[in-house]
């Protein structure tokens, strides 16, 4: 199966920095309504054009900065500061009459924006920082805190240090999923890797176990030993220590998760479960089709002929040489069912319990470890002295989509 990993970015900040944006270039658009309002108060309005003429261009030019965090870079932030904090007192010298009124400055609101944009890069202490930098601006540009000023100033300062701090708590969130997801993933790659594992190397040494028991001589002693090997290797894959992709911590920094693409056409290809399914049939495996073919996706096609092939390792092992067994294929409107049935003496009720205790994982791991990969459920019925059924039944949607595994 070919496998390639992308970076799939989440962030919640990203609409923020879209806010961010917009509101820079709504309050720009106010700071020169209430100027050209109130131009006639102005004596010297040259210094208010001029201001408010930079200022445009300095918004306009520098909102591809204020587009995410990265580009947001902290020469910019304090080139910014300091454009408002400018404004702030420069104030005074257009209108004398500034410091004794409470109008607005000449930045007006458009202040606010550039605290903000400390919020969102550096959280609640950033946040604080700027906005102590701006009271300080406004009550040396009004020479003594007023009533309004002090109101303004606090006002500023609550919402940047909240924002800043929803901001941290987005960040920790978002690593915390990123990590979860990550964990997750790398589960189900050990779990695959087990089932593997289980499905050739574990059988190969059961196999050898039972062969040289029963011959005898030097080739009982290679069975014990392939014994040996058999239980080291489920108990290494029952403790979780098959090894796997490693997690990357450079991703856990950010909001990001791994996940896996499917690019191999093959995977998007469809395949008749039936093809997959014949070659089990024979003298004693009974095999049950519907006359139409039966679509899967391939890779899920696959996944479930592998957990058949599964249940029935567990028949030729468990219920005997002599067991006979059915395979039946239903092809339903929304789904896929395959039952193997064989007419062994069953499973003794706790059975399987005790085998995953003792990491013999064939039932968990190659059948409803598959099963729930792929969205689907695996239900087993046994009966002591009846035979033991294995239904295994997977939705035609594609994978991803959780299941739930009986």
């Amino acid at each position: 199966m070919a496998r390639r990993e992308r970076v799939v970015r989440m962030s919640v900040e990203q609409p923020l920095w879209r806010a961010l944006t917009a509101y820079r270039v709504l309050t720009l658009v106010y700071a020169a309504l209430l100027a050209g309002f109130g131009r006639d108060k102005w004596e010297r309005p040259w210094v208010a054009v001029a201001f408010l003429a930079f200022l445009a261009i300095w918004t306009l030019v520098t909102l591809p900065r204020v587009a995410n965090a990265a580009s947001c870079t902290k020469r910019f932030l304090g080139l910014d500061l300091t454009v408002a904090l400018t404004g702030i007192l420069l104030t005074p010298l257009a209108d004398f009459d500034a410091q004794h009124m409470d109008g607005p400055t000449l930045p007006s609101i458009w202040t606010a924006g550039s605290v903000l944009a400390f919020a969102l890069k550096g959280g609640w202490r950033w946040a604080a920082f700027a906005s102590t930098l701006v009271a300080a601006a406004n009550i040396v540009e009004r020479g003594e805190p007023s009533e309004d000023t002090f109101h303004n100033v606090l006002l500023v300062w609550v919402a940047s240090i909240a924002i800043g701090y929803v901001v941290e708590v987005a960040r920790a969130s978002e690593r915390t999923l990123a990590r979860a997801l990550e964990i997750e993933a790398a589960t189900r790659e050990r779990e695959r890797l087990a089932r593997d594992i289980h499905d050739s190397v574990l059988q190969v040494l059961a196999m050898v176990q039972r062969r040289g028991t029963a011959l005898g001589g030097e080739a009982a002693e290679l069975g014990r030993m392939a014994g040996d090997q058999e239980v080291a290797l489920r108990t290494l894959v029952s403790s979780g220590l098959v090894p796997t992709t490693r997690v990357s911590e450079d991703s856990a920094e950010g909001a990001v998760v791994r996940a896996v693409d499917d690019t191999d056409e093959t995977e998007s290809a469809e395949s008749d479960l039936r093809v997959l399914l014949a070659p089990h049939a024979g003298s004693r495996v009974t095999f049950a089709e519907p006359g139409a073919p039966v679509l899967l996706p391939a890779d899920a096609a696959r996944e479930l002929a592998a957990a058949v092939s599964a249940a029935l390792d567990n028949v030729r092992v468990h219920a005997g040489p002599d067991a006979q067994a059915w395979i039946l294929v239903e092809d339903e409107p929304d789904a896929v069912i395959v039952t193997v049935r064989d007419d062994g003496p069953g499973i003794p009720e706790g059975r399987l319990d005790q085998a995953e205790g003792e990491g013999r994982l064939g039932v968990a791991l190659s059948i409803r470890g598959r099963l729930r990969d792929l969205g689907g459920t695996a239900e087993l019925i046994s009966v002591p002295g009846q035979g033991t059924e294995v239904e295994l039944k997977v939705p035609k949607v594609s994978r991803g989509k959780a299941g739930s595994v009986r």
